[in-house]
């Protein structure tokens, strides 16, 4: 009778491209003994060039253990299991070769692929950071040196289920210091949500532009909540990981700087020189940090090419979601807000007063709201304990962040949103969310 494994693999790099390395485990599937291991360092590579070496790493161990087995392979990269599942297209062509090669080591009948969380998956990383010190050393990575099993084993009572940076986790680390322990986090981790919530001005007049500031967004006033989830100290000590969403607003457009309405019913122009740079200088910062999963995005010109710049420099491929696209501003598309009111004051005071009034012609801020609740919710259940970058507009990140912290809509007249810059949210199992990030531009300057 045919033995049955599991296959635990994982990759990372340091600075995704930077040193790479990966790490794979074999266990036994119905005893749970580890029956080998395997890492190695591989020079500069990508996140996703390092996991899927990982893969075939893994796959050859079983293979030499028992050609005939039946492998359940479990990863806790999103991107390698559904394309090796075969429902996501592989593009990028850094790939392909890869995942053609870990076909190729068993008969596909054999294998079958389950996402994992990261911290379910923490003997592979720890074998993926030790060959990545090794490779630092100059050495290469030794079974008989390796302690992973022994630490994750360790760090799992003191972590709990979470990405890098998660305040839970960082208060778990608290406690175990205080408790005498000695557990290390994993090397290089470096996340959007650690970052302090930057540049917020008290601005009670809104910018014309809504590619600039006028995107604020209210309430659809419909007063539905049904139940408060508990916060603070009142909530459940392990809710397990967040759903992450990194907010990114599309890079400069020529209508930016001129500070005009620019929405879903006008030009839908693209990026400027200026918004291009900004793009590059984005997806650096992102790819630095190495913690996106995925990439989500308006389906606006503007959004997509700012999607794809970042997507291109991850590895990853983007998805379009329409519930993410500007408000449609009617009327007043292309006209600076200084213009608006000239033409129309009565039905620009008749907006700027209430979330349920629409620009003649366009969408008001209560329909822009239900959508974009309504992507929130499909995007939180699709990618719940993952981080995902949405790149989106100054309407659609303002709700999210509105909505997150419970406040009115007249706090949003009080957020500053800067082209290219980020914002991060986080959604809970409870309901919760949490506010990590506002309006960060360091990687522009």
């Amino acid at each position: 009778m045919a033995q049955e494994f599991i296959v635990e693999a994982d990759g990372g790099s340091r600075g995704n491209p930077g040193p790479a390395g990966y790490g794979a485990v074999v266990i036994d599937a119905v005893t749970g003994e580890t029956l080998a291991e395997t890492a190695e360092y591989v020079g500069v590579a990508t996140n996703n060039v390092a996991e899927y070496k990982g893969l075939v790493a893994g796959l050859k161990a079983a293979r030499e253990l028992d050609p005939d087995a039946t492998v359940r392979v479990r990863m806790d990269s999103k991107l390698v299991v559904e394309q090796m599942s075969g429902r996501w297209k592989i593009k990028h062509p850094d790939m392909k070769p890869l995942a053609a090669e870990a076909a190729a080591v068993l008969p596909r009948a054999q294998v079958t692929y389950q996402w994992i969380p990261r911290e379910k998956n923490k003997h592979a990383d720890r074998l993926a950071n030790e060959a990545m010190d090794a490779g630092k050393r100059g050495e290469h990575w030794s079974p008989s040196a390796s302690t992973a099993d022994l630490r994750a084993a360790s760090r799992a009572a003191a972590e709990p289920a979470g990405p890098p940076g998660d305040a839970a986790a960082g208060a778990a680390k608290a406690r175990a210091a205080l408790a005498g322990a000695t557990g290390k986090a994993a090397d290089g981790a470096v996340v959007v949500a650690d970052a302090v919530a930057a540049d917020v001005r008290a601005a009670h007049s809104v910018a014309a532009d809504t590619s600039a500031s006028s995107g604020t967004s209210a309430s659809s006033g419909t007063g539905a909540d049904t139940a408060t989830p508990p916060v603070g100290w009142a909530a459940p000590a392990d809710l397990g990981a967040p759903a992450t969403f990194v907010l990114l607003r599309h890079g400069e457009t020529p209508l930016t700087p001129e500070k005009r309405f620019s929405g879903s019913g006008g030009s839908d122009p693209s990026l400027s020189d200026a918004g291009r740079e900004q793009a590059v200088r984005v997806a650096a910062a992102l790819a630095a940090r190495g913690t996106v999963q995925a990439v989500v995005s308006s389906p606006l010109l503007r959004c997509q090419e700012t999607a794809r710049t970042v997507a291109a420099r991850l590895g990853l491929d983007v998805e379009l979601e329409p519930g993410l696209r500007e408000t449609d501003f009617g009327a007043w598309e292309g006209l600076t807000f200084a213009e608006a009111r000239e033409r129309y004051p009565d039905e620009l005071t008749a907006w700027l007063a209430s979330p349920n009034v629409a620009p003649p012609g366009g969408e008001s801020f209560a329909e822009v709201t239900s959508r974009v609740s309504a992507a929130r919710d499909k995007l939180q259940a699709a990618y719940a304990g993952r981080t995902v970058l949405l790149v989106t507009h100054v309407t659609p990140i303002k709700t999210l962040v509105r909505l997150a912290l419970g406040a009115p809509p007249e706090s949003l007249f009080r957020m500053e949103l800067s082209a290219a810059s980020l914002s991060a949210v986080a959604y809970y199992a409870d309901g919760n969310a949490s506010v990590r990030l506002l309006n960060d531009t360091g990687h522009l300057r």
